[in-house]
């Protein structure tokens, strides 16, 4: 009997000892994400085509590394008024469950300004580390589908607005599109000028309402006053994204720090004017509305 019982209390040990606990849910940490921040913003300028965007391009890299997370480069030339410009847009692609594929993108390049030093705390700094650190957040979770981290290259115009931009996400539609995998992207979450320390996120009248209302819902349970409900229309990546068919969100904050925008393309676009909260506020809402996303794509 004593030989049977503690049979049963072995076995038993073995197999809770085999059997896999509940998912742990993903956390993401705004402190490292500003430490990341920090580091980025001491290459310095990182213009499309420069050595500060190399520079750039291999933290990202070594950071995912460090994880065990792959990355790919898209490299491709442009003509911009500047010259031929050489870009590259880097991926990274998580594994998950179903098929297709969630696009979460931002831009790490600078505005190239030739008056002053631009290093771009907020605009290129903030969506760049905030993608690495998002890697670090998912890398042990169980996604419903893939999830493709984008870094894009070639956001900023080279000189006005209206003689190029978005260089980067539109080469990777067009691409796609040539090859006939576009069908694949299921949706697309796009983060830029994120960590802007009196962050106000409205709601991009451009983007697929769908995604809108998923972020908001998720920022809404979390109790996150960042996200508001005042609408707003705005250029940027997902543009070429909403172009091809592709649904698509801007989370955005082009209001630096406040209607005056006196912190947006100038010398003031520095790390103090950054938060290690701002981050966290985007990553937590970001990860709560993933479930809802992923529910409704997979």
């Amino acid at each position: 009997m004593r030989f049977t019982l503690l049979a049963c209390v072995v076995l038993t040990a073995c197999a809770s000892a085999q059997t896999p606990g509940p998912e742990k849910p993903p956390v993401f940490d705004g402190t490292r994400a500003f430490d990341d921040l920090k580091n980025v913003v001491a290459i310095g300028p990182r213009p499309a085509g420069s050595e500060g965007a190399q520079k750039t391009r291999d933290y990202i890299k070594q950071q995912l590394a460090a994880i065990g997370v792959e990355t790919v480069e898209q490299s491709f030339d442009e003509t911009t008024p500047a010259g031929t410009v050489r870009m590259v847009n880097v991926s990274a692609t998580l594994p998950g469950t179903g098929s297709g594929r969630l696009v979460i993108a931002g831009h790490y390049d600078t505005k190239l300004i030739k008056e002053f030093s631009f290093v771009g705390a907020n605009d290129g700094g903030s969506s760049t580390v905030f993608l690495i650190e998002l890697a670090r957040a998912l890398k042990g979770r169980i996604n419903a589908v893939p999830i493709e981290l984008l870094f894009l290259d070639g956001e900023e115009a080279v000189g006005e607005w209206s003689t190029g931009n978005t260089f980067g996400s539109r080469h990777y539609v067009d691409v796609a599109v040539k090859a006939g995998t576009v069908k694949q992207i299921k949706a697309m979450v796009l983060v830029d000028m994120i960590g802007d320390r009196e962050l106000v996120i409205k709601r991009e009248s451009n983007s697929t309402p769908w995604l809108k209302d998923a972020i908001w819902s998720a920022a809404r349970r979390l109790n996150r006053p960042e996200f508001v409900s005042d609408s707003t229309p705005i250029e940027d990546d997902h543009l070429p994204f909403l172009a091809a068919g592709i649904e698509s969100v801007d989370l955005i904050d082009l209001d630096y720090p406040d209607r005056t925008m006196r912190y947006w393309h100038t010398a003031d676009d520095t790390i103090d004017k950054t938060s290690a909260a701002s981050l966290q506020a985007v990553g937590d809402v970001v990860l709560a509305a993933l479930p809802a996303i992923e529910l409704r794509i997979k």
